[in-house]
């Protein structure tokens, strides 16, 4: 069991019977009243985002996720398929809406970590950074410096991400999949 004020970020707590990881998490007192905790919570099954405050006589209960590697095979059609990586016949998909934003930056055959929560499949997570070919990338243009230095260029995932103006077609990058920037070059 967690006291109010251990409610912090990156914890995965249960609330309502639900897996809910914390986004964000403020302590405070108003006025002559009790300390609050003001947080933002996202439900790690629906994907939605509330804001909850935590009193200081509340105590809410830490979830016990279980972490799993797994190989991504592809996407079709919203959902995205997974398989064991010692078994390729234990298949699983995923909805497309679960994963989120990192699902823009898995490539066919990479490895990521399948967060599990009472034997369901609850998420996924990929390394904090990727490296990912650059298949189009619009040629710089001299003295184009009035969009800041920057164009979009598009990755073998199909992201599409803003990125220097040196950047070429068929050079490897490394992109930060929490924040989808470009972070630099991995190589050629």
């Amino acid at each position: 069991m967690l006291d109010y004020s251990e409610i912090v970020l990156r914890k995965i707590i249960i609330h309502d019977g639900q897996p809910f990881e914390v986004l964000a998490s403020h302590v405070f007192r108003k006025q002559m009243r009790k300390p609050v905790n003001a947080t933002k919570l996202k439900n790690l099954i629906t994907g939605k985002v509330t804001e909850i405050s935590f009193h200081q006589s509340e105590r809410v209960e830490e979830a016990e996720i279980e972490y799993k590697d797994a190989k991504f095979l592809y996407q079709n059609k919203g959902k995205y398929w997974f398989c064991d990586p010692k078994d390729p016949s234990k298949r699983f998909e995923i909805d497309g809406e679960i994963i989120g934003t990192p699902a823009k930056f898995m490539k066919t055959n990479s490895l990521v970590e399948t967060m599990i929560f009472e034997e369901k499949v609850i998420g996924v997570q990929l390394p904090t950074k990727v490296d990912l070919k650059v298949t189009d990338a619009p040629p710089a243009v001299k003295g184009d410096t009035s969009s800041g230095g920057t164009k979009q260029i598009t990755l073998e995932s199909g992201a599409i991400i803003n990125g220097p103006l040196f950047i070429t077609e068929g050079e490897i990058i490394t992109v930060n999949t929490e924040t989808g920037e470009y972070v630099g070059r991995a190589g050629k």
